[in-house]
C-alpha cells in the first residue's frame, strides 16, 4: 500500500512542465562546503578528497538516496593564491534521478586573520524518470491525473543540460561563512521517447545558500571547543534551516545535535582517526508521523584532507574543520 501510495503522489506531481529544487539536503553540511559552494575550494590549503552517502527514510520505497564525492586542490601563481576542483552527485528520488559533474575554480585572497574566496562551478545535470519502473495498472484513474497521459513516460527517460554556480566565501582559524547560488543557468531539459508522447520539460530552480559556523574554545578547558554552525537553503519559493552545535575533544572526537525547520532533529557523531582522515556519521530522526513509517535518515561521510602548500606542517591543519 505504501509503495502505491508513494508512486501516485509522484504522477500528481508531474505536470507537462516540472518546475523542481532537486538540491539534496545534506546533514553535515559543515564538513562538505564545496557541496554548495564552490568557493569553500582549497579551504585551509587543504587537498581534500571527499565522500558521502545519505540515505533518506530508510524503509520507505523509493525514499531519496544521495552519493556525493568531491576532490579540491589549492595551487598557487605567482604571488596569488587559487583552488581547483571537481566534484560528482548521484541523487535519486521516488523514480527520478538527479546527476551532476563539476568543475570548481576558486580565487583566494588574504583579507585580515583569514581569507576571501570567490568561486564558480562549471558542468552538467543530467535529470531522468524512471518511466518503466511505473505500474500504473495497480492504480485507478482520478480527476488528478490519467494513467494514459501522454506526458508520464512510459520508459525511462534521460536528459542533459550545462549548469553553472557562483559563490563568496570567507574563513580564519575561529569562524567561517559564505554565500552560494547553485543552478544559476535556470537548467532546462526535455523529455521524449517516441513520436506518441508528448515532450516533457524539467526546470531546476535556483538554490541560495547561505552558511555560517564558529570554533568556541573553552576557557580553562583547552582540550574542549564547541561548534555552533547554520545552513539556509531557500529558492525563493520556499526556504529551510539547519542548526548544529558539535562538541569537540581533542581535536579528533565530535558529537552533537542539529535541528531542521523542515521537521527533523539530526544526531552527529565523527572521529579523526589517524592525522587528516575523518569519518562522520548523522542519524536524523523526523519529528512527524515519517517516523512511524521508516527507520529515519542515514548518513555517512569520510574525508581526507593534507596540506601540500607548506610540506613541513603535515601535521598542523588550519581548517576549523579539519584541526
Amino acid at each position: 500500500m505504501r509503495k502505491h501510495v508513494v508512486l501516485l503522489l509522484q504522477l500528481i506531481l508531474l505536470p507537462v512542465v516540472v518546475h523542481a529544487q532537486f538540491d539534496p539536503q545534506i546533514g553535515q553540511y559543515m564538513y562538505i562546503s564545496t557541496a554548495y559552494n564552490p568557493a569553500a575550494a582549497g579551504e585551509g590549503d587543504l587537498m581534500k578528497v571527499m565522500g558521502l552517502h545519505r540515505m533518506q527514510y530508510v524503509n520507505i520505497t523509493n525514499a531519496p538516496m544521495t552519493t556525493y564525492f568531491s576532490f579540491s586542490s589549492p595551487f598557487v601563481i605567482g604571488k596569488t593564491k587559487h583552488a581547483a576542483g571537481v566534484r560528482f552527485m548521484n541523487d535519486m528520488y521516488g523514480l527520478f534521478t538527479n546527476q551532476t559533474f563539476h568543475i570548481q575554480y576558486a580565487y583566494r585572497h588574504k583579507i585580515g586573520k583569514g581569507y576571501l574566496s570567490a568561486g564558480v562551478d562549471l558542468g552538467f545535470v543530467s535529470v531522468g524518470f524512471k518511466g518503466d519502473s511505473t505500474n500504473l495498472n495497480t492504480l485507478s484513474a482520478s480527476e488528478y491525473f490519467d494513467v494514459n497521459d501522454p506526458a508520464i513516460p512510459k520508459s525511462s527517460v534521460a536528459a542533459m543540460s550545462f549548469d553553472m554556480g557562483i559563490g563568496v566565501y570567507y574563513y580564519t582559524n575561529v569562524w567561517w561563512a559564505g554565500i552560494s547560488y547553485s543552478h544559476l543557468t535556470q537548467p532546462r531539459v526535455e523529455w521524449s521517447s517516441g513520436s506518441d508522447l508528448q515532450s516533457t520539460e524539467v526546470k531546476l530552480t535556483g538554490t541560495m545558500y547561505i552558511a555560517g559556523g564558529y570554533n568556541f574554545k573553552i576557557k580553562r578547558h583547552e582540550d574542549w571547543h564547541l561548534k555552533p554552525s547554520m545552513l539556509v537553503m531557500t529558492d525563493f519559493a520556499s526556504w529551510d534551516i539547519d542548526l548544529n552545535l558539535l562538541c569537540e575533544y581533542k581535536n579528533r572526537y565530535r558529537w552533537g545535535l542539529g535541528y531542521r525547520i523542515a521537521g527533523a532533529v539530526n544526531i552527529l557523531l565523527g572521529v579523526d582517526i589517524v592525522s587528516g582522515l575523518q569519518i562522520g556519521y548523522s542519524c536524523e530522526l523526523p519529528h512527524n508521523k515519517l517516523l512511524l513509517e521508516s527507520y529515519g535518515t542515514h548518513e555517512i561521510f569520510l574525508a581526507y584532507g593534507f596540506d601540500i602548500l607548506k610540506p613541513k606542517r603535515t601535521n598542523k591543519y588550519k581548517s576549523i574543520r579539519y584541526l
